[in-house]
C-alpha cells in the first residue's frame, strides 16, 4: 500500500480515472455486474466490462497492451506473454534487474514509461500506439498510478481497464484478472495456470489449519525512515482473505486517512504487540537490515525473536502470485513462538 512519506509511497495520491473518447475505440458507462470479454484476433468486435462498470468496446482484441506493473505481471501469470508492450510502475531496480513488483514477467521485453510515482512519459506512451491501458483500483474510481497532472492527455490516447483491488477479499481480484486474461486471448486451462491454481488452494488450505492450531498474533507492515505503518487486515484486499482464512492480525486503532494503515512515528512504533511481523518487502520501504538504528525496532518482541516474514502490500492478483507469500506467511505462523 502506498505510504505517506517522502518515499513516493503514498495511497493518499491514488488518482481520480475518467473516461474518454480514445483513438479507434470508445469507452461508454455500462450497468452489467461483473465483466466480460469477447472477440478474437483482427476481425470482429472486442469488448470488457472493467470494474468502474465502463464497458470497453474495440474492432478487434487488443495487440497493444500498456499496464501497471503489477497488473501486467498478473496477466503473464495467467497467459498473456506477447500483447504487453508498454508498463509503468516499479519495473527494473537501478542494476538493471526486475523490482519485485514485476514478478515473472519479462521486463526487458515491454517499454518503461516510468519506473517511480509519478513518472509516464506521454510522449512514449502514444508512440506504443495503445490498445488498451490496464491498472488497479484500490480506491473506487482511482487508476493507479496514472499522474494527476498528465492523466487527461493519458486517457484520451486509449480506454483504460481499471480492476478493484482494495476493500474486496483477494479472491475477487485474482478472478476478474483470469478473467482479463481470458478475454484477452489466454487459455485458463493451460497447465502453467492450473499448477499455479493448485498450488496457492494447497497453500490456502494449509493455513486455514495452520492457524486453528497455532494462536499466534500477526501485524502487517512497512517501513519507512520517518514512519512505521500497521497496515489494515479490513482495508488491504490479501489482508481481508488471510483473515477470513483464520489469520489473527492486529487492526489499527486509528487508521489514516483512506484507511488503509495507521502511521505511528518511530517513538510509538510499539503501540502494538505482534508475535509476527509480516513486512512489506517493497523495494521503497525499509527491510530489517535498514532498521536497526531504530531503538523501537529493536525492542519490537517479533524483531528480537527474528519472527518476520516478507509481504507484498501490492500484491501481484494471480495464483502464481499469491502462492509463494500464503506459504510463507504459513511458514512464518508455523515456527513462531507466542510473545504477546
Amino acid at each position: 500500500m502506498r505510504q505517506a512519506r517522502a518515499l513516493p509511497l503514498s495511497r493518499r495520491g491514488l488518482l481520480t480515472a475518467g473516461g474518454a473518447l480514445g483513438l479507434g475505440a470508445l469507452v461508454t458507462a455500462c450497468g452489467d455486474n461483473g465483466g466480460s470479454g469477447s472477440g478474437g484476433d483482427g476481425g470482429g468486435s472486442w469488448s470488457f466490462t472493467d470494474d468502474r462498470k465502463k464497458k470497453i468496446s474495440l474492432d478487434g482484441r487488443p495487440q497493444h497492451i500498456v499496464a501497471y506493473i503489477a497488473a501486467a505481471a498478473a496477466l503473464y501469470d495467467f497467459g498473456i506473454e506477447k500483447q504487453i508492450t508498454g508498463v509503468f510502475g516499479p519495473t527494473t531496480l537501478k542494476n538493471g534487474k526486475p523490482d519485485v513488483q514485476a514478478g515473472d514477467f519479462p521486463v526487458d521485453r515491454a517499454t518503461s514509461l516510468g519506473n517511480t510515482w509519478g513518472q509516464f512519459n506521454v510522449e512514449k506512451y502514444a508512440s506504443l500506439s495503445p490498445d488498451l491501458l490496464i491498472t488497479n483500483m484500490y480506491n473506487p474510481g482511482a487508476l493507479f498510478y496514472i499522474p494527476d497532472d498528465s492523466k487527461k492527455k493519458i486517457l484520451q490516447l486509449a480506454p483504460s481497464a481499471a480492476i478493484n483491488t482494495g476493500r474486496v477479499s483477494m479472491l475477487e481480484p485474482i478472478k476478474r484478472y483470469a478473467a482479463l486474461a481470458e478475454a484477452l486471448g489466454a487459455d485458463p486451462k493451460a497447465k502453467k495456470v492450473t499448477d499455479a491454481k493448485a498450488r496457492f488452494e494447497k497453500a490456502t488450505e494449509t493455513l486455514r489449519k495452520t492457524v486453528k492450531s497455532h494462536k499466534i498474533k500477526v501485524m502487517a507492515c512497512s517501513a519507512s525512515a520517518d514512519l512505521f505503518y500497521v497496515s489494515n487486515p479490513k482495508i488491504s484486499a490479501d489482508l481481508i482473505y488471510f483473515s477470513e482464512l483464520g489469520v489473527d492480525f492486529v487492526v489499527p486503532e486509528k487508521p489514516d486517512k483512506g484507511g488503509y494503515f495507521e502511521s505511528l512515528s518511530w517513538e510509538n512504533a510499539d503501540k502494538y504487540d505482534a508475535d509476527v511481523l509480516f513486512l512489506d518487502n517493497r523495494t521503497a520501504t525499509l527491510q530489517p537490515g535498514a532498521l536497526t538504528s531504530k531503538p523501537t525496532w529493536s525492542k519490537l518482541a517479533a524483531v528480537k525473536a527474528g519472527q518476520i516474514t516478507p509481504w507484498s502490500s501490492e500484491p501481484r492478483f494471480s495464483y502464481a502470485g499469491a502462492a509463494p507469500f500464503v506459504e510463507s506467511l504459513t511458514k512464518a505462523i508455523q515456527d513462531a513462538k507466542k510473545l504477546s
